[in-house]
């Protein structure tokens, strides 16, 4: 007697239909990581009187614990200088995605859009980034 296959976890199916979709558009299948990359999910940022800009960052991480977690985000200017990091001082396994900020962050003439990327203690950078335009600039 033939029956189907029982469904895969969900878990496993997503990191399939990645890998598939990565396939189909021609890149290399990313390497299957249990908690994944941290991501940057929403930005908000604000020029304050001083000039500085204080930045209100989300970010989405499975974060598994103390060995990992998304543990900073950080500002990038266009040249790759780091402007500001805000550093996590520890996991947000129930709070996710979660929303910390970060002011002071001074940002050089000229410069008109900076970059968010998001940490985590396993893989580092390599998540998904959100490039914005600065107000007042």
């Amino acid at each position: 007697m033939r029956g189907r296959m029982p469904p895969l976890p969900r878990s496993i199916a997503t990191v399939l239909a990645v890998g598939l979709l990565w396939w189909a558009a021609g890149l290399s299948t990313p390497e299957p990581a249990i908690a994944g990359m941290a991501d940057v999910v929403d930005v908000r940022a604000n020029r304050q009187s001083d000039g500085t800009y204080s930045f209100s960052v989300t970010v989405r991480h499975d974060d598994e614990g103390w060995d990992h977690y998304a543990d900073a985000w950080e500002v990038v200017g266009p040249d790759g200088t780091v402007l500001g990091k805000r550093v996590q001082l520890h996991p947000h396994v129930t709070e996710q995605p979660f929303t910390r900020s970060l002011d002071g962050v001074a940002i050089p003439d000229g410069v008109r859009a900076v970059t968010l990327r998001a940490h985590d203690k396993v893989h580092g950078h390599g998540g998904i980034t959100v490039e914005i335009e600065l107000p007042g600039r």
